[in-house]
């Protein structure tokens, strides 16, 4: 792996390590799309991972949780409406960034008429998710 735990900004042994477009993880769904661009699935983070959701007009990730890590989700384009523990919801627009402590059960729906664009992060690079995924 390029990224070695523990490494320092003096580490000899650190190196950067580019992952071109066509070796990205992409999942398509029913309701959007996943494209991953960091962790340790992809070999090239020993510490987060990072991705970009698509969700298409009126349609909504399933609920689930992240056992090992936290979420940071931040709206690229669109307008969602996150929802989390007993149905509590914000609506969330373009720059606006929600975190998601571990352990939260939450979901995302695209409450706008085109798609809606995230990016997301989560704090460990091997990340779990549970629920209906």
């Amino acid at each position: 792996m390029a990224v070695h735990q523990g490494a320092t900004p003096n580490d000899e042994n650190a190196r950067p390590m580019l992952v071109k477009g066509q070796d990205l993880e992409y999942v398509e769904a029913d309701w959007g799309q996943l494209t991953w661009f960091a962790g340790e699935s992809l070999g090239n983070s020993d510490y987060l991972t990072l991705g970009r959701c698509i969700l298409y007009p009126e349609q909504e990730n399933p609920r689930h949780y992240h056992p090992n890590c936290d979420e940071i989700l931040t709206v690229i384009q669109g307008t969602i409406r996150h929802t989390w523990i007993d149905n509590e919801e914000v609506e969330m627009h373009e720059g606006d960034t929600i975190t998601i402590p571990c352990g939260m059960l939450h979901q995302a729906r695209n409450v706008g008429s085109g798609n809606a664009v995230l990016i997301i992060a989560f704090t460990a690079a091997d990340r779990q998710t549970v629920g209906e995924m």
